[in-house]
């Protein structure tokens, strides 16, 4: 695998990030009780907007947390400050394995219905393994059994309990990568 450097952060200039806060819209700040009720006369949209207000806010605090206790193998952080849904991500090959000593650029995208839905981690540095796509629409997305859709498989190779769940975090999804670059699934390779 090529080895290349993980992109520098930087210092990010005030007058260019907005607050994450922005993306939260007003609704998320009303109460449950009038949400519920549908008084504003847009229930369906206050709980819409609720919801991706809590998954901005859940982001923030997995984000925090890393940052206060980090974890050997990867880095990560915001690529904007004005969105919690689309962070930068390092890499760190582990010892003994094909991809010692290198670091790998990633981008992990959550959906609005971040926790319910999985993100979507795409290793943006040139890189081969038998669970990241190699080419086409997909090229370098992972494909790991936490980030598939949550539910029953339709081939019948995964349980249901091992695909995703509101329960895993960022940390876990990348540890899971981690492990995957020290053992590869040859049985369900991500061209299949």
């Amino acid at each position: 695998p090529a080895v290349t450097a993980c992109a520098g952060r930087g210092p990010r200039r005030a007058a260019r990030a907005r607050s994450w806060r922005a993306l939260l819209p007003a609704s998320t700040m009303s109460s449950s009780s009038e949400a519920a009720s549908g008084t504003n006369g847009k229930a369906s949209a206050s709980a819409s907007a609720s919801h991706r207000g809590q998954g901005a806010i859940m982001l923030m605090k997995e984000l925090k947390g890393l940052k206060k206790s980090p974890v050997e193998g990867f880095s990560a952080g915001l690529r904007d400050e004005s969105n919690p849904f689309i962070w930068d991500i390092c890499i760190m090959g582990p010892p003994d394995s094909p991809y010692d000593g290198g670091y790998f650029n990633a981008t992990m995208e959550f959906p609005l219905t971040y926790p319910n839905q999985p993100p979507k981690l795409v290793i943006n540095s040139e890189f081969y393994h038998p669970n990241v796509y190699p080419d086409g629409a997909r090229k370098g997305e992972v494909c790991i059994s936490i980030l598939h859709q949550p539910g029953e498989d339709q081939y019948g190779y995964e349980l249901a309990s091992e695909r995703w769940l509101p329960i895993h975090s960022v940390e876990s999804i990348l540890v899971s990568v981690i492990s995957m670059l020290s053992a590869p699934n040859n049985d369900s390779p991500a061209n299949v």
